[in-house]
């Protein structure tokens, strides 16, 4: 059975995300220590009691989700095999620290920036982003393209063949969601998110992060990765920097990644992070394909992949605290 690895992005967060772990883990609790001195500030209390105000920001929702994913994925140690790793949109740096092509600290400290950035480069409420839901991604491109009107509305996410998240000026992607009702769509819904992520207007963020990139060291990661902005194998550090380069612009080629693995004899997926959005994804672009699907973000789920990939049950038991 081949595995692939795929860890959440923005939007999976959760006040109480890693606190189980945290409690049963000694790999986990590493893992939330090393965020809080990485950073400088107690990360692990926001994603273990909140606010939810606090971790709903950008420039904290990030990191955090990093920091819970990282913290599931050396829970599960090194006992189940992995053969591929991918992360939608931010995390690709999940993917990417879990590969060992960038350090943990490297991986917070790039997308506490990267939160901070994407905050600052449209004022907020100018930009949006909806999802549309039951449309294939080809009407849905065309109904930007019809309603833009000289401003930004475009693709951002092609999530699976009929789910597609597009983002722009406000005014547009409000256009568009009303186009795309028009023309089939199951559901249109505008979002509540605090930008226009992955979209042209992120071009400032582009701008701030490519230095950044290009100063930290990207290593060749231990296990290949899939990339957002293709949908394709990378196998160095390199390609990895200039890819999470244009990630920031460019739209998430998720429905192309998934296809990419499922081509490549992937027959067993687990999402490491909060909530289990992906596994959902996976199974609507895997049309009825028999596939192994978990998720591994407290103690019972890595008790249930372990058994499943070892055909034994294991029990992870408290952690004696500090």
């Amino acid at each position: 059975m081949s595995t692939a690895f795929l860890f959440p992005g923005q939007g999976s967060q959760s006040t109480g995300m890693g606190l189980d772990l945290n409690e049963h883990s000694v790999a986990a609790r590493e893992v939330f220590a090393e965020a809080d001195e990485a950073l400088g500030f107690p990360l692990s209390k926001l994603c273990f009691e909140g606010p939810d105000e606090e971790l709903q920001l950008t420039a904290n929702t990030q990191p955090a989700i990093l920091a819970a994913s990282i913290a599931a994925h050396r829970a599960l140690s090194d006992a189940v095999q992995v053969s591929y790793v991918a992360g939608h949109s931010l995390g690709e740096y999940s993917a990417l620290v879990a590969a060992g092509s960038l350090t943990l600290g490297d991986g917070l400290r790039l997308v506490r920036r990267r939160g901070q950035l994407m905050q600052e480069a449209v004022p907020i409420g100018h930009g949006a982003m909806a999802a549309i839901l039951g449309l294939e991604a080809q009407a849905v491109a065309e109904a930007c393209e019809q309603v833009a009107q000289g401003e930004v509305c475009a693709a951002a996410n092609f999530n699976t063949p009929i789910q597609t998240v597009i983002a722009g000026n406000r005014g547009a992607v409000e256009r568009a969601v009303e186009e795309c009702k028009r023309r089939g769509a199951k559901r249109a819904v505008m979002l509540k998110v605090s930008a226009p992520f992955h979209s042209r207007l992120m071009a400032p963020a582009q701008e701030g992060m490519t230095p950044l990139l290009n100063s930290t060291e990207f290593r060749d990661p231990t296990v290949p990765v899939i990339t957002n902005v293709d949908g394709a194998v990378c196998t160095t550090g390199a390609a990895a920097r200039e890819a999470l380069i244009r990630q920031v612009t460019a739209p998430v080629q998720w429905t192309r990644s998934v296809e990419e693995l499922l081509s490549r004899g992937v027959d067993s997926f687990v999402e490491i992070g909060p909530g289990k959005v992906l596994i959902g994804l996976v199974r609507s672009i895997a049309k009825g394909r028999d596939l192994e699907l978990l998720n591994v973000e407290d103690r019972a789920s890595v008790e249930a992949t372990l058994a499943s990939k070892s055909k034994t049950r294991v029990v992870l038991a408290p952690t004696a605290q500090p």
